[in-house]
């Protein structure tokens, strides 16, 4: 028996409390997952699981034993990244999860770089803008735009997007340019809907001026639930968006987006780094929050009045 192995098998069982979970993010058998967890209680002569026919949970020796072989595994890995040599770069894998815009123009076109600094770091990364279970899933972290509502959860605030107003000047030909926010509630008027993954629905924007605020919901003809596929439907004239400035940058400057509404105000939306909070911050997964956060300083700043 392997037992690093065995007690790499174990913790996996004990986050996604199944053994064919375990076996699929480990990339083996059910079989030797079980095997491994089997032999190590053989060695330590103590149960550390209850398997029922539909969930597998933790002894209480396990989940002493299971605290003590996170640290353990946890300072193997920082170990072996503060040898002497090459060994000093961080290295290994990486899985985590990030929203489909900031993937596609901020985090993957700077991602050479990144890999000049730390070449032996391997990233999985799952772009999306679900709601992933790190623990069933195994992400190390996930980056994510809006408050957190999974107070469970340890976190970073890295960012704050600014956001506008816009329309393509298809759409404006075609229905004319709304003057006041509240025009948008008119049925000529149509807006993108985006589909959040807290509930499935589209949610009304708050905006405010000097004198008044409100909430505007409008009406949609198309809803979708990612963030490249909301600007694409904004592009092709199908209604109104609420974007973050990093994705109407671009298209503003080419003329294919136009501002609407510039005398009102959005509140900037937060943009966080999340981690399981039994997940050790190994040093690969803090180079890596911390580059994201040198971006998003560079992109969409923490504003003044909040903490980094």
């Amino acid at each position: 028996m392997d037992r690093f192995d065995a007690m790499q098998a174990f913790v996996r069982v004990v986050e996604a409390g199944s053994f064919t979970k375990a076996a699929e993010t480990l990339h083996m058998s059910k079989t030797s997952v079980t095997q491994l967890v089997q032999q190590l209680e053989a060695r330590l002569r103590v149960k550390l699981l209850n398997r029922t026919t539909r969930k597998v949970n933790v002894t209480a020796d396990g989940a002493v034993y299971y605290e003590r072989v996170l640290r353990l595994l946890a300072d193997m890995d920082d170990a072996e990244t503060s040898l002497s040599g090459a060994s000093t770069l961080p290295r290994g894998r990486l899985r985590v999860d990030v929203p489909s815009p900031l993937a596609s123009m901020i985090l993957v076109p700077a991602l050479p770089a990144f890999y000049v600094r730390y070449p032996d770091i391997q990233i999985d990364m799952g772009v999306s803008d679900r709601i992933v279970d790190m623990i069933d899933e195994n992400v190390d972290c996930v980056v994510r735009g809006g408050e957190l509502t999974d107070q469970s959860l340890m976190a970073r605030r890295v960012g704050d997007l600014q956001l506008g107003v816009f329309a393509a000047p298809s759409y404006l030909a075609r229905v004319g340019m709304p003057t006041h926010p509240r025009e948008l509630e008119d049925s000529h008027h149509r807006i993108v809907g985006f589909l959040w993954a807290r509930t499935g629905k589209a949610v009304p924007y708050a905006m405010h001026n000097h004198v008044e605020s409100l909430q505007i919901k409008g009406r949609y003809a198309l809803a979708v639930d990612d963030g490249n596929a909301y600007l694409a439907a904004g592009l092709a004239g199908l209604g109104v968006l609420w974007l973050p400035k990093y994705m109407s940058k671009s298209f503003e400057a080419r003329g294919e987006l136009v501002p609407l509404f510039e005398n009102w105000s959005l509140d900037p939306m937060p943009i966080y780094v999340a981690f399981p909070p039994n997940r050790h911050i190994s040093i690969k997964l803090r180079v890596f929050i911390d580059w994201v956060a040198e971006l998003m300083a560079q992109h969409a700043p923490v504003s003044d009045r909040h903490d980094s």
